[in-house]
């Protein structure tokens, strides 16, 4: 039987002739990237986007261990020679932000945008790794889709967060329960947290370039790490841009994003 592939969703134009690959964050999908996509599509209608559901999430084959970072990149480029898409840039948001720098060590696509994420190696823990916890310990299954989003707020998340992480819930034989396998994820997470891929950036392959987009309104990106990144710009194919809005920057500033990717592709 033949290996299945990730689970995808094309954004395109009768004139889409290249392909930017959209990988989303920790317990995201592609088609939360769906609207950004849309508006830069119409602004660069030679582009299409595939969005792509990461190994683990949304609509994807679990597939086999180890769940690592290398397993992702190695998924993505199945995925584009079964859709006979070539990678020509990829675009990567915080988790998916580190597969998309790994791919750019693969592949060598013509440019690579982090949407605020970090490079840097970093100790586990933080909201990602809380909600992880939060799964494990509230398996469900749930009678409504209200009951695991109540779970999620009672752990001390807003309201939109808790809401946004039931969009990885099930209904399965009348009752909802997580798509998530807690610890499948917790070895995503485990390996995208002792990953430094700074030599992607400070040397990249000619003539790829990479873009990093900081979010003004979130401490993802350090100012040792902002200071790198600036000297990391006097080699000529690195790019550093910061936007107003918080770590979800395509909902917080849905034209802005848009608008720079389209400018720079």
């Amino acid at each position: 039987m033949s290996r299945p592939f990730l689970h995808q969703y094309t954004v395109s134009e009768a004139g889409s002739r290249r392909w930017l690959y959209v990988l989303h964050g920790i317990y995201g999908t592609g088609r939360n990237w769906a609207s950004f996509a849309r508006r830069l599509v119409a602004r660069r209608p030679e582009w299409g986007a595939v969005l792509v559901d990461l190994r683990l999430h949304g609509h994807s084959p679990r597939f086999e261990p180890p769940h690592t970072l290398a397993a992702c990149v190695h998924d993505v480029l199945e995925l584009s020679e079964s859709l006979e898409r070539p990678v020509d840039a990829t675009l990567g948001h915080s988790f998916g932000g580190k597969v998309a720098l790994m791919v750019a060590a693969a592949a060598t696509p013509s440019q690579t945008w982090m949407i605020d994420a970090t490079p840097s190696r970093r100790s586990p823990g933080g909201g990602a790794a809380r909600l992880l916890d939060v799964i494990r310990r509230h398996p469900g299954p749930f009678a409504e889709r209200r009951d695991a989003v109540s779970v999620v707020e009672a752990e001390g998340f807003a309201s939109p967060v808790a809401h946004w992480l039931a969009t990885n819930l099930v209904f399965v034989d009348a009752r909802y329960r997580w798509r998530l396998d807690p610890d499948a994820a917790e070895e995503l997470l485990a390996d995208y947290f002792r990953r430094d891929l700074w030599d992607v950036i400070e040397t990249p392959v000619p003539p790829s370039e990479v873009h990093v987009v900081r979010a003004a309104q979130s401490d993802i990106l350090s100012a040792d790490d902002r200071g790198r990144l600036r000297a990391a710009m006097l080699n000529g194919r690195v790019h550093f841009h910061e936007l107003t809005g918080g770590h979800w920057l395509h909902v917080d500033n849905p034209d802005g994003l848009p608008d720079l990717v389209a400018e720079h592709l």
